[in-house]
């Protein structure tokens, strides 16, 4: 651990310089045990602060920014009444000048000095800040070294971003609590900021000379929201070639085909990687991020053909990360744009321990129902539930060798034949590739291929970046209400329009 910085030298270093303006009041006069006044006065004495908690407003890079920052130095960072209320003000505060707001905590916990009353105050606090998300305001949140008890059990997790201070102490029960109350120490290495990266709950660590970097990079694609789009020039659909599909589908298994990486790296106007569901699971199967393409920013998730391997297939971790950013977008009232590229879903005893049926169910749920427009991606294999649990959307585009199937034509094929020299046969009659799926109205638009991404891999991720923004700069001018009802009818008449 680096030295720790006080609250006001941590805003001094995030904020521009002298931007800083304190909405604080003194606390109202309170009769408390004699004990603890003296804590008090100790605590102000020492830190020069009147409370263990900081609010007010600056600038970041010339943006107008909400500030919640904790200090440790008083009283451990401990949130009482006082407290409470002052972070309550500050983020309602916030929410009426409608401010994206950066929390800082660094705290023990509830303060013990004041009991239950000062614990029930996380409950006041995480409904303002609930409040203030939906309210689609971005609640960013950094946190530091140690954050536990209730201040991480509050607002110190309700972040749609979260970062921590490298090798900060974070978790529930500090580990000096625990070893009182169980006569042995906490394992070692569990409550730290780098294990809890790796187990998706924090999406990064970061130093604090790195924060207002992440935090502009946020609000440069958040900010985007409130922005006219540039006009993007009308791109006429090219007819493509009429490539067989089995064709198609070896095309797509090339190992240097351009996965999402490529696609953000050539697209992308700017990109905040998020990481893990931010409940306890990361699964490389799946990229996250906050992106532009253009002026329309969005909400990305992106299947990540290099993240999947035989050894480690997409799981069930993989599309609750996904079911975050659904929520993200509906949030932050972006866009949401999904990236197909499977071989398939983990098919494994984990995998059914960890409901992945379920989660399959609970995607396609999410998609239909979801208060933000979406768009999806057919950018490689479409292979099973897994691909088709990223696919409803409002507006869906194929890469011209993209496909979608029930099941990898091989399978299909030993299926019905009880054996996979069919699979070619099996890939022709099921309808599986772009054109056939442009024919049955489950794709919109399809991106050429010249004549194969693998062969072209920068110039067709520039070329399907210009089709996204296109797509996403119409659907952002949508009613999200309407854009809902087109949207389950039109996975409601698919099935009528192949009878017709």
């Amino acid at each position: 651990m680096t030295t720790r910085l006080t609250a006001t030298e941590l805003i001094d270093l995030v904020l521009d310089d002298g931007s800083f303006a304190s909405w604080d009041v003194p606390p109202p006069p309170r009769a408390v045990p004699a004990p603890y006044a003296a804590e008090l006065a100790a605590a102000r004495q020492r830190t020069g602060l009147d409370e263990a908690v900081i609010t007010g407003e600056g600038l970041l890079h010339g943006r107008r920014v909400a500030v919640l920052a904790c200090e440790f130095g008083f009283l451990a960072g401990s949130i009482g009444v006082d407290a409470a209320d002052r972070l309550v003000h500050g983020v309602e505060r916030a929410t009426r000048e409608r401010l994206p707001l950066l929390a800082a905590p660094v705290s023990g916990g509830t303060r013990m000095q004041e009991g239950t009353v000062a614990f029930v105050q996380m409950i006041t606090i995480s409904a303002a800040i609930t409040e203030h998300k939906a309210a689609g305001l971005p609640y960013l949140v950094y946190l530091r070294h140690p954050t536990t008890g209730g201040v991480m059990a509050s607002w110190g997790s309700l972040g749609h971003v979260t970062v921590a201070e490298p090798g900060a102490l974070i978790g529930f029960l500090g580990p000096r609590v625990y070893e009182a109350l169980y006569g042995r120490p906490f394992p070692p290495g569990v409550q730290t900021s780098e294990n809890l990266h790796a187990h998706g709950l924090i999406d990064a660590v970061v130093p604090p000379e790195e924060i207002a970097g992440i935090v502009a990079r946020a609000l440069t694609v958040l900010d985007a929201r409130d922005r006219d789009d540039a006009p993007v020039a009308a791109r006429a659909d090219e007819t493509v070639a009429d490539v067989d599909a089995w064709e198609s589908i070896l095309r797509s298994r090339r190992a240097d085909r351009p996965g999402v990486r490529r696609l953000l790296r050539y697209a992308a106007t700017d990109v905040l990687p998020l990481n893990g569901t931010g409940q306890g699971e990361a699964d490389p199967g799946l990229l996250i991020a906050l992106a532009r393409f253009g002026g329309a920013p969005c909400v990305f998730l992106g299947q990540d053909r290099r993240g999947q391997t035989e050894e480690r297939p997409m799981g069930p971790g993989a599309l609750r990360e996904a079911r975050r950013g659904m929520r993200l977008a509906a949030d932050l009232g972006v866009p949401l744009v999904s990236v197909i590229d499977t071989p398939g879903a983990a098919l494994s005893v984990e995998a059914e321990e960890g409901g992945l049926a379920g989660e399959i169910a609970r995607c396609l749920a999410d998609l239909v129902s979801v208060d933000a427009p979406t768009l999806t991606v057919l950018l490689g294999q479409g292979t099973g539930g897994g691909a088709l649990a990223l696919l409803p959307a409002d507006r869906v585009i194929a890469a011209q060798h993209g496909w979608l199937s029930p099941l990898p034509p091989e399978g299909a094929s030993a299926i019905i034949h009880r054996s996979t020299h069919y699979a070619a046969d099996l890939a022709r009659s099921q309808g599986v590739r772009s054109l056939d799926l442009l024919a049955a109205g489950i794709v919109d638009r399809i991106v050429p291929e010249r004549p194969d991404a693998a062969d072209e891999p920068q110039a067709f991720c520039e070329r399907l970046g210009d089709f996204l923004r296109q797509e996403l700069t119409v659907l952002r001018k949508r009613d999200h209400t309407q854009l809902r009802r087109l949207r389950t009818a039109r996975y409601g008449s698919l099935g009528a329009r192949q009878s017709v």
